[in-house]
């Protein structure tokens, strides 16, 4: 019963997959051209580029959650988190959220 329990809180969401942090090492380069530069900021529209390298696992997966379904608006943002599966993007927040700043 139990099973069947955690299986329907999967397929509906409720629970997100464990990442792989060796996986998360490789699909991270593209991140590191915006999120990796100290100091770097964004030019439109104009804001901090975040550091994202020790953040939150939680944190990561939910927003790239948000631009993937269009809740968080930034084309680039979107397009590459759309380019994720569940999976990876699990992968990217376990490996960026086990690293320290």
């Amino acid at each position: 019963m139990l099973g069947l329990v955690v299986a329907g809180m999967m397929l509906a969401g409720g629970l997100h997959a464990e990442g792989d942090k060796a996986n998360g090492r490789k699909l991270v380069y593209t991140c590191n051209g915006c999120h990796g530069v100290p100091g770097w900021s964004n030019v439109y529209p104009s804001y901090p580029v975040p550091e994202i390298v020790g953040q939150n696992q939680q944190y990561i997966v939910d927003a790239l959650e948000a631009y993937k379904h269009g809740q968080r608006i930034h084309p680039t943002m979107q397009a590459q988190a759309q380019s994720l599966s569940d999976q990876e993007i699990a992968d990217v927040a376990a490996y960026l959220s086990s690293l320290s700043k």
